[in-house]
């Protein structure tokens, strides 16, 4: 089932429901994933400053998917976006050509 995700504290949610639905303790969870439970708690209610890729950790340890439904016309310029192997800062950019040199 797909659910719609507009703040962080419905995502939070969606968690709290999987995780009690498989009857997994949070501190269980959290170790599972490689977090923290207090950082799984804040996720659960809805903290907005949580970082986004351990957030992604924990969804990945309940089974769920994260999927971002994008205009049509985004999809080239994504596409040109992951030939180009992803984002990179320029300073960074710059930094790696300067090692392959």
């Amino acid at each position: 089932m797909k659910v719609q995700i507009t703040t962080v504290a419905e995502l939070g949610e969606v968690i709290r429901a999987t995780r009690k639905a498989n009857n997994i303790r949070l501190d269980d969870v959290a170790s599972m994933a490689g977090l923290g439970p207090v950082f799984v708690g804040d996720v659960e209610y809805g903290k907005e400053t949580v970082q986004m890729g351990r957030v992604l950790q924990l969804l990945r340890e309940l089974g769920l998917t994260l999927v971002v439904d994008v205009p049509v016309s985004t999809v080239p310029h994504l596409e040109k976006i992951r030939q180009r192997g992803g984002l990179v800062r320029p300073s960074i950019r710059k930094h790696m050509r300067s090692m392959k040199e």
